[in-house]
């Protein structure tokens, strides 16, 4: 899996999308990058076509030729990261956006993307013995073989991270792990992203689960503009109608911005392994103008996030 530097330095083109171990976890020529230019057919799976998503106007980031607006230099630096305007696609402040890095838990951006397009809201997701045989982070009280609703997974998902919740909603929306996943690169194909490689639904297994920060900026804009996954992610908490004891869930977001009530978070997803380290997607939103940071494998990406986001939001004043 490789990222060509030289066309990936160039401009890239953000697709705004309608529908990119242990811990939380346990070819192109410009624009190329983004650009969601897959094939004119259908793409095929070995569950069936999947239409290449629904774009707007694509917004570009220029990350040559124009100096980073924001000038700020962290003791211990993320390996990579992108500070960019999610409306504009202005680049305010990048580190290594093309690295190609294992991005743990913010797998779970194109899980979501993916679920969104392939099961319509009201829909049941079975709990299957395979998504309790899961590993790392999970929402933990599934009921085995009971449908339970469709909205209530994906506040499982992107909430607590569950792994659990990963693997029943490839089920549900793939009809195998594996044919999710190939619905997913499938995804990441048509979105026009050169980095990103996955090979699960969870992001529990870095080995082939990769991508980079300016793919990662497509992603978070894609799922800004699916309205039901805007709603989940910038949730703190949510309490559920469940089939469980008590006939409740309750669940708590991971996004280290929201917990800290960071002013106008828009929250998205975090991630965490040994090897992808501490990952951020997150967004932010004040007098009307929407800020995009992704950190990876950073050593204290809400601290980060929240300078960055204070220097971004002075710099476009």
């Amino acid at each position: 899996m490789k990222c060509a530097l030289a066309a990936c330095a160039a401009a890239l083109v953000l697709l705004a999308a309608t529908g990119c171990g242990t811990g939380e976890n346990a070819k192109d020529a410009a624009p190329a990058h983004g650009a969601g230019g897959g094939p004119k057919e259908p793409l095929q799976t070995a569950n069936g076509p999947i239409a290449p998503p629904a774009a707007t106007s694509p917004l570009t980031l220029t990350l040559t030729g124009v100096p980073d607006s924001v000038q700020i230099r962290f003791g211990r630096q993320p390996r990579a990261g992108l500070l960019f305007d999610l409306d504009t696609g202005q680049v305010l402040w990048r580190r290594n956006p093309t690295r190609i890095l294992p991005i743990a838990s913010v797998t779970k951006i194109m899980t979501a993307l993916v679920v969104a397009d392939r099961v319509p809201p009201g829909s049941k997701v079975r709990i299957t013995k395979e998504a309790l045989a899961y590993e790392g982070s999970g929402v933990g009280v599934l009921p085995k073989n009971k449908w339970v609703g469709i909205s209530a997974m994906l506040y499982g998902l992107l909430l607590p991270s569950g792994n659990d919740a990963a693997i029943a909603l490839a089920q549900r929306a793939g009809k195998s792990v594996p044919g999710f996943v190939a619905m997913m690169n499938a995804r990441a194909d048509a979105m026009g992203l050169t980095c990103t490689r996955y090979s699960t639904p969870s992001g529990f297994t870095d080995r082939g689960n990769a991508s980079c920060a300016a793919d990662l900026a497509v992603q978070a804009r894609a799922l800004l503009d699916e309205p039901r996954l805007a709603k989940i992610v910038a949730r703190r908490e949510a309490i559920l109608p469940f089939p469980i004891k008590g006939g409740k869930l309750y669940l708590y977001n991971h996004n280290p911005l929201l917990r800290a009530r960071y002013p106008g978070t828009l929250g998205i997803k975090t991630g965490f392994t040994d090897a992808a380290g501490r990952c951020l997607v997150a967004a932010v939103q004040r007098n009307g103008r929407r800020l995009g940071v992704v950190l990876l494998h950073s050593p204290n990406p809400g601290g980060q996030a929240e300078k960055l986001f204070d220097r971004g939001f002075r710099a476009i004043a």
